[in-house]
Protein backbone atom coordinates (compact mmCIF):
# COMPACT_ATOMS: atom_id res chain seq x y z
CA UNK A 1 0.00 0.00 0.00
CA UNK A 2 3.03 2.30 0.68
CA UNK A 3 4.56 1.54 -2.58
CA UNK A 4 1.37 2.51 -4.14
CA UNK A 5 0.97 5.49 -2.55
CA UNK A 6 4.33 6.79 -2.86
CA UNK A 7 4.21 5.88 -6.78
CA UNK A 8 1.36 8.03 -7.56
CA UNK A 9 2.58 10.82 -4.86
CA UNK A 10 5.63 10.63 -7.44
CA UNK A 11 3.57 10.57 -10.54
CA UNK A 12 1.99 13.74 -8.84
CA UNK A 13 5.14 15.68 -8.38
CA UNK A 14 6.41 14.55 -12.04
CA UNK A 15 3.08 15.85 -13.21
CA UNK A 16 3.15 19.53 -11.21
CA UNK A 17 7.01 19.84 -12.32
CA UNK A 18 6.37 18.95 -16.17
CA UNK A 19 3.02 21.57 -16.02
CA UNK A 20 5.23 24.21 -14.25
CA UNK A 21 7.93 23.67 -17.17
CA UNK A 22 5.63 23.63 -19.84
CA UNK A 23 3.50 26.89 -18.74
CA UNK A 24 7.20 28.58 -17.94
CA UNK A 25 8.01 27.49 -21.42
CA UNK A 26 4.72 29.35 -23.07
CA UNK A 27 5.02 32.52 -21.01
CA UNK A 28 8.74 33.05 -22.61
CA UNK A 29 7.68 32.21 -25.70
CA UNK A 30 4.70 34.30 -26.22
CA UNK A 31 6.70 36.92 -24.93
CA UNK A 32 9.65 36.08 -27.33
CA UNK A 33 7.09 35.67 -30.36
CA UNK A 34 5.29 38.90 -30.02
CA UNK A 35 8.19 40.96 -30.49
CA UNK A 36 9.91 38.60 -33.03
CA UNK A 37 6.77 38.78 -35.26
CA UNK A 38 7.25 42.57 -35.17
CA UNK A 39 10.88 42.67 -36.16
CA UNK A 40 11.00 39.20 -38.20
CA UNK A 41 7.86 40.96 -40.44
CA UNK A 42 9.27 44.28 -40.36
CA UNK A 43 5.74 45.67 -39.60
CA UNK A 44 4.32 47.43 -36.45
CA UNK A 45 0.61 47.65 -36.65
CA UNK A 46 -0.88 51.04 -35.11
CA UNK A 47 -4.17 51.77 -33.34
CA UNK A 48 -4.99 55.41 -32.90
CA UNK A 49 -7.41 58.17 -31.65
CA UNK A 50 -8.44 61.19 -33.80
CA UNK A 51 -7.20 64.07 -31.38
CA UNK A 52 -5.98 66.80 -33.26
CA UNK A 53 -3.25 68.15 -33.79
CA UNK A 54 -1.52 65.04 -32.26
CA UNK A 55 -3.72 62.65 -35.18
CA UNK A 56 -5.84 64.35 -37.68
CA UNK A 57 -7.83 62.40 -40.15
CA UNK A 58 -9.47 63.74 -43.54
CA UNK A 59 -12.71 63.05 -43.65
CA UNK A 60 -12.57 62.52 -47.35
CA UNK A 61 -9.72 60.62 -48.24
CA UNK A 62 -9.05 58.96 -44.94
CA UNK A 63 -5.39 60.20 -44.71
CA UNK A 64 -3.93 60.79 -41.15
CA UNK A 65 -1.57 63.09 -40.22
CA UNK A 66 -0.37 64.55 -37.04
CA UNK A 67 2.23 65.41 -34.72
CA UNK A 68 1.92 61.63 -33.32
CA UNK A 69 1.56 60.37 -36.48
CA UNK A 70 4.87 61.90 -37.76
CA UNK A 71 6.72 61.08 -34.75
CA UNK A 72 5.71 57.41 -34.79
CA UNK A 73 6.23 57.43 -38.62
CA UNK A 74 10.10 58.84 -38.17
CA UNK A 75 10.45 56.44 -35.02
CA UNK A 76 9.54 53.67 -37.05
CA UNK A 77 11.94 54.23 -39.76
CA UNK A 78 14.44 54.41 -37.61
CA UNK A 79 13.79 50.80 -36.44
CA UNK A 80 13.44 49.79 -40.21
CA UNK A 81 9.61 48.85 -39.67
CA UNK A 82 6.74 49.82 -42.23
CA UNK A 83 3.69 50.69 -40.27
CA UNK A 84 -0.04 49.71 -40.32
CA UNK A 85 -2.51 51.74 -39.08
CA UNK A 86 -5.04 49.07 -38.98
CA UNK A 87 -7.92 50.58 -36.43
CA UNK A 88 -9.35 53.77 -35.33
CA UNK A 89 -10.25 53.63 -31.24
CA UNK A 90 -11.90 55.47 -28.57
CA UNK A 91 -9.98 55.96 -25.59
CA UNK A 92 -11.21 53.79 -23.15
CA UNK A 93 -10.44 51.12 -25.66
CA UNK A 94 -6.89 52.24 -26.90
CA UNK A 95 -4.77 49.89 -24.64
CA UNK A 96 -7.42 47.31 -24.24
CA UNK A 97 -6.60 46.74 -28.16
CA UNK A 98 -2.68 46.36 -27.05
CA UNK A 99 -3.69 43.94 -24.88
CA UNK A 100 -5.49 41.65 -26.93
CA UNK A 101 -3.29 41.44 -29.81
CA UNK A 102 -6.02 43.48 -32.42
CA UNK A 103 -2.23 46.23 -32.60
CA UNK A 104 1.49 46.01 -31.63
CA UNK A 105 1.26 49.88 -30.26
CA UNK A 106 -1.03 53.18 -29.65
CA UNK A 107 -0.07 55.82 -32.14
CA UNK A 108 -1.50 58.59 -30.56
CA UNK A 109 0.26 59.27 -27.68
CA UNK A 110 -1.60 58.77 -24.50
CA UNK A 111 -0.68 60.41 -20.79
CA UNK A 112 0.67 58.16 -18.35
CA UNK A 113 -0.80 57.49 -15.17
CA UNK A 114 -0.87 54.77 -12.46
CA UNK A 115 -4.07 53.23 -13.50
CA UNK A 116 -3.03 53.26 -17.41
CA UNK A 117 0.26 51.79 -16.36
CA UNK A 118 -1.18 48.78 -14.88
CA UNK A 119 -2.49 48.02 -18.47
CA UNK A 120 0.32 48.71 -20.92
CA UNK A 121 3.89 49.36 -21.23
CA UNK A 122 4.62 53.28 -21.69
CA UNK A 123 7.76 54.99 -23.66
CA UNK A 124 9.39 57.59 -22.56
CA UNK A 125 7.72 61.07 -23.81
CA UNK A 126 9.20 62.96 -25.92
CA UNK A 127 6.99 66.40 -24.91
CA UNK A 128 4.75 66.72 -22.17
CA UNK A 129 1.01 68.43 -22.51
CA UNK A 130 -0.54 70.98 -19.75
CA UNK A 131 -4.43 70.72 -19.22
CA UNK A 132 -5.73 73.98 -17.74
CA UNK A 133 -9.55 74.65 -16.91
CA UNK A 134 -12.22 76.09 -19.19
CA UNK A 135 -15.14 77.92 -17.57
CA UNK A 136 -18.22 80.07 -20.01
CA UNK A 137 -17.02 84.05 -20.21
CA UNK A 138 -17.46 85.99 -16.81
CA UNK A 139 -17.24 83.39 -14.75
CA UNK A 140 -15.38 84.08 -11.93
CA UNK A 141 -16.44 81.32 -9.21
CA UNK A 142 -13.29 79.58 -9.45
CA UNK A 143 -10.79 82.25 -9.68
CA UNK A 144 -9.33 82.36 -6.22
CA UNK A 145 -9.11 78.44 -5.75
CA UNK A 146 -10.36 75.52 -7.70
CA UNK A 147 -10.83 73.68 -4.35
CA UNK A 148 -14.84 75.12 -4.46
CA UNK A 149 -15.57 72.76 -7.64
CA UNK A 150 -15.31 69.52 -5.43
CA UNK A 151 -19.13 70.01 -4.35
CA UNK A 152 -22.06 68.24 -5.95
CA UNK A 153 -23.28 72.51 -7.22
CA UNK A 154 -20.84 71.74 -9.85
CA UNK A 155 -20.56 70.07 -13.04
CA UNK A 156 -17.22 68.71 -14.99
CA UNK A 157 -17.29 68.02 -18.78
CA UNK A 158 -15.89 64.38 -19.29
CA UNK A 159 -14.72 62.20 -22.03
CA UNK A 160 -15.43 58.33 -21.23
CA UNK A 161 -11.90 57.09 -20.95
CA UNK A 162 -9.72 60.22 -21.37
CA UNK A 163 -7.53 62.14 -19.12
CA UNK A 164 -10.47 64.82 -17.72
CA UNK A 165 -12.12 61.61 -16.27
CA UNK A 166 -9.42 60.91 -13.94
CA UNK A 167 -8.44 64.39 -12.88
CA UNK A 168 -12.28 64.82 -12.17
CA UNK A 169 -11.85 61.31 -10.27
CA UNK A 170 -8.92 62.21 -8.03
CA UNK A 171 -9.38 65.73 -7.56
CA UNK A 172 -12.94 66.64 -7.36
CA UNK A 173 -15.05 63.28 -6.66
CA UNK A 174 -17.68 65.49 -5.42
CA UNK A 175 -18.77 66.52 -8.48
CA UNK A 176 -20.74 65.66 -11.09
CA UNK A 177 -19.78 64.94 -14.32
CA UNK A 178 -21.24 65.29 -17.60
CA UNK A 179 -19.73 62.61 -19.12
CA UNK A 180 -19.60 61.25 -22.88
CA UNK A 181 -19.20 58.27 -24.76
CA UNK A 182 -15.70 57.67 -26.07
CA UNK A 183 -15.73 58.27 -29.99
CA UNK A 184 -17.30 61.78 -28.92
CA UNK A 185 -14.99 64.67 -30.15
CA UNK A 186 -13.68 67.11 -27.35
CA UNK A 187 -15.38 70.35 -29.25
CA UNK A 188 -18.41 68.38 -27.76
CA UNK A 189 -17.02 67.77 -23.91
CA UNK A 190 -16.44 72.05 -24.25
CA UNK A 191 -19.80 72.30 -26.08
CA UNK A 192 -21.26 71.33 -22.65
CA UNK A 193 -19.89 73.98 -20.96
CA UNK A 194 -20.91 76.64 -23.42
CA UNK A 195 -24.63 74.72 -23.54
CA UNK A 196 -24.54 74.96 -19.78
CA UNK A 197 -24.84 71.66 -19.18
CA UNK A 198 -21.40 71.70 -16.95
CA UNK A 199 -19.47 74.23 -15.45
CA UNK A 200 -16.07 73.76 -16.74
CA UNK A 201 -13.99 71.47 -18.64
CA UNK A 202 -10.02 70.16 -18.43
CA UNK A 203 -8.49 70.63 -21.92
CA UNK A 204 -4.99 71.58 -23.35
CA UNK A 205 -4.25 74.82 -24.79
CA UNK A 206 -4.31 73.01 -28.26
CA UNK A 207 -8.24 71.89 -27.97
CA UNK A 208 -9.54 74.95 -26.62
CA UNK A 209 -7.51 77.00 -29.72
CA UNK A 210 -9.18 75.12 -31.97
CA UNK A 211 -12.30 75.38 -30.53
CA UNK A 212 -12.23 78.81 -30.14
CA UNK A 213 -11.72 79.16 -33.89
CA UNK A 214 -15.32 77.99 -34.72
CA UNK A 215 -16.23 79.57 -31.54
CA UNK A 216 -14.65 82.69 -30.99
CA UNK A 217 -15.44 84.14 -27.37
CA UNK A 218 -17.13 81.11 -26.06
CA UNK A 219 -14.79 79.82 -22.83
CA UNK A 220 -11.76 81.38 -20.93
CA UNK A 221 -9.15 79.75 -18.97
CA UNK A 222 -9.69 80.02 -15.66
CA UNK A 223 -5.71 80.51 -14.41
CA UNK A 224 -2.19 80.30 -16.16
CA UNK A 225 -1.82 77.63 -13.60
CA UNK A 226 -2.52 74.45 -15.39
CA UNK A 227 -4.08 71.44 -13.46
CA UNK A 228 -1.84 68.73 -14.96
CA UNK A 229 1.01 67.97 -16.97
CA UNK A 230 1.38 65.13 -18.30
CA UNK A 231 4.55 63.34 -21.00
CA UNK A 232 2.57 62.27 -24.15
CA UNK A 233 3.89 58.56 -24.44
CA UNK A 234 3.34 55.94 -27.13
CA UNK A 235 1.91 52.42 -25.44
CA UNK A 236 2.63 48.46 -26.49
CA UNK A 237 1.40 45.98 -24.18
CA UNK A 238 3.13 45.28 -20.57
CA UNK A 239 4.70 42.59 -21.80
CA UNK A 240 6.58 44.19 -24.55
CA UNK A 241 9.59 45.47 -22.51
CA UNK A 242 12.34 44.67 -25.37
CA UNK A 243 9.73 47.38 -28.32
CA UNK A 244 9.77 49.55 -25.87
CA UNK A 245 14.00 49.39 -24.72
CA UNK A 246 13.85 49.82 -29.73
CA UNK A 247 11.32 52.32 -29.55
CA UNK A 248 12.97 54.66 -26.82
CA UNK A 249 15.91 54.88 -28.46
CA UNK A 250 14.83 55.57 -31.59
CA UNK A 251 12.77 58.53 -29.97
CA UNK A 252 15.90 59.80 -28.34
CA UNK A 253 17.69 60.33 -31.62
CA UNK A 254 14.55 62.12 -33.27
CA UNK A 255 14.57 64.77 -29.75
CA UNK A 256 18.42 64.79 -29.82
CA UNK A 257 18.53 65.45 -33.67
CA UNK A 258 15.79 68.29 -34.01
CA UNK A 259 13.42 65.89 -35.18
CA UNK A 260 11.11 66.72 -32.65
CA UNK A 261 11.43 70.23 -32.33
CA UNK A 262 10.78 70.74 -36.47
CA UNK A 263 7.52 68.03 -36.37
CA UNK A 264 6.06 70.52 -33.71
CA UNK A 265 6.90 73.69 -35.56
CA UNK A 266 5.51 72.09 -38.80
CA UNK A 267 2.21 72.40 -36.55
CA UNK A 268 2.77 75.48 -34.94
CA UNK A 269 2.58 73.49 -31.83
CA UNK A 270 6.08 74.72 -30.33
CA UNK A 271 4.17 77.01 -27.67
CA UNK A 272 1.83 73.99 -26.79
CA UNK A 273 4.04 71.51 -26.03
CA UNK A 274 7.50 71.64 -23.54
CA UNK A 275 10.17 69.36 -25.34
CA UNK A 276 11.92 66.92 -22.46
Amino acid sequence: MHKVYRYVLGLCVVGIIVLSVNALTHRTQSTEDLSDTIIKSGTLRVGYMVYPPLLMKDTSTGALSGISYDILEAAAKKLSLKTEWVEEVGWGAAIEGVKTGRYDIVGTQMWRNSARAREGAFTDSPMDSVVYTYVRPGDTRFDVTLDILNSDQYTISTLDGEMSTFIAQEDFPHAHTASLPQLSSFAEVLLNVVNNKADVAFVEPSVAKDFLTTHPGALERVSDTPVRQFGNSFVFARRENSMVAMFNIALEELKNNGTINTILESYNASDVYIVR
